[in-house]
């Protein structure tokens, strides 16, 4: 008979008894997912410090910004909503282990160019593309795998907890970065990372899974996405949080990628600060992230969400308009509380609503709105920000975010009755 997921658990629990906030700990896989995620986030956002900045140094163009996480995003808009399919089809672990070894491989080559000195803009462009091919087969996959970590009473718990680990290692990661690139330049930034996905690969041979089921009677792969969209376009809460993602990622979150803009010419920072920066962003999620798994469960999601995006709003418009580090520091950390509920609280509603079966497709519609739509906004605020100039762009982004909210109010009221 094959074993369930609470045995597989309850084998391998710690001999304490982790607090009520920590539970999903108590899953011997989860916890192996976690510490491993912990190590290579830090070094991911390590790199992704040395690489803006690397950008910029190298062109000095607010465009050249938009334009790389563009092409690192875009095969996320052009593939994720297909890779759903292959992650209801196949071991989920199995996939992560090709992801994770293929992140760790491409930032050896940004290592090992950048080491020689011989790096250019347009190997940064390459390497941004071939890392968003395995983008869109990571995060669904990723998303999914969580239901085969810990029982559906403790998704909450578990989404919050990885969103903990996420923005701890924001904060870490570039407050490391920023340091590594000011001391010794770009290329030991790279190459921790390549180590760090040794960690997250440990944890994923380690754990045991029960056997893996191929899905019945399946069809052909473009049979299958249909029917996972016709599910998501008949479910109208569903496609209500799937679309609100797509809205916000397309116009909101974004605003990111004129952060060295802002550290080198307006606060005149330099690439500690943009760390610095970046790292109050952290704060503010790990906040976020942490009284989520605490508490999440009694609050009421709907009303929950609708906070989260109105103080994005208000936080992303004074960071627009400071010049007071402090002031811009203060104001990130609202954001990245903000965008964290925002995303938690929509991805736990998700998990909790879609049937098992169909889960990879209609995740891979969230990651599809979340990272496919965040090219087409990063390209349009970069080059908001080389006409109109950064505080300009950052400020419509604002105000198209408050926009947002109120037609969300309007087109899917359901959000407010959500649980």
């Amino acid at each position: 008979m094959r074993p369930t997921l609470p045995q597989f658990a309850s084998s391998f629990r710690l001999g304490w008894k982790w607090p009520e906030a920590l539970r999903s700990l108590r899953y011997h896989n989860f916890r192996l997912f976690f510490f491993g995620q912990l190590i290579s986030l830090i070094g991911t956002w390590m790199q992704t410090t040395a690489l803006q900045w690397l950008v910029y140094r190298l062109t000095g163009s607010q465009f050249s910004l938009g334009m790389v996480t563009f092409l690192n995003f875009l095969p996320v808009l052009l593939l994720s909503l297909f890779m759903g399919v292959i992650v209801d089809r196949f071991p989920r672990r199995r996939l992560l282990m090709l992801t994770q070894s293929s992140f760790a491989v491409l930032a050896a080559a940004l290592a090992v160019l950048s080491a020689l000195g011989v790096i250019e803009y347009w190997h940064i462009l390459v390497l941004a593309v071939l890392l968003g091919l395995v983008n869109a087969l990571d995060m669904p996959a990723r998303q999914a795998f969580f239901a085969d970590l810990v029982e559906r009473d403790d998704l909450m718990n578990a989404i919050a907890l990885n969103s903990s680990v996420f923005n701890g290692a924001r904060i870490v990661g570039p407050a490391i970065g920023g340091l590594i690139v000011a001391g010794f330049g770009e290329a030991p930034a790279f190459a921790l990372n390549a180590i760090s996905f040794l960690a997250v690969l440990a944890g994923l041979l380690l754990m045991r899974l029960p056997p893996f089921t191929s899905p019945s009677g399946r069809g052909s792969g473009i049979g299958e996405l249909k029917q996972g969209l016709r599910y998501l376009a008949g479910d109208r809460p569903l496609l209500g949080l799937v679309a609100m993602v797509a809205f916000y990622s397309s116009l909101g979150f974004p605003f990111t990628v004129l952060l060295p803009v802002y550290a080198r010419d307006i606060l005149g920072i330099g690439a500690e600060g943009m760390g610095a920066l970046l790292a109050a962003m952290g704060v503010g999620a790990l906040s976020a992230a942490l009284s989520l798994a605490v508490v999440g469960d009694r609050h009421h999601k709907g009303r929950l969400l609708l906070l989260s995006r109105a103080l994005f709003a208000i936080a992303l418009a004074v960071f627009s308009q400071s010049r007071l580090t402090i002031v811009s520091m203060m104001a990130l950390a609202v954001c990245g509380y903000a965008m964290i509920s925002q995303l938690a609280v929509t991805n736990t509603l998700i998990q909790l609503l879609v049937p098992d079966a169909l889960r990879g497709r209609v995740l891979s519609a969230y990651t599809w709105a979340l990272g496919g739509f965040w090219p087409l906004g990063s390209l349009l605020i970069g080059w908001g920000g080389e006409r109109l100039g950064a505080p300009t762009a950052v400020l419509l982004a604002a105000a198209a975010c408050a926009g947002i909210l109120l037609l969300g109010r309007a087109w899917f009221p359901e959000a407010r009755t959500l649980r």
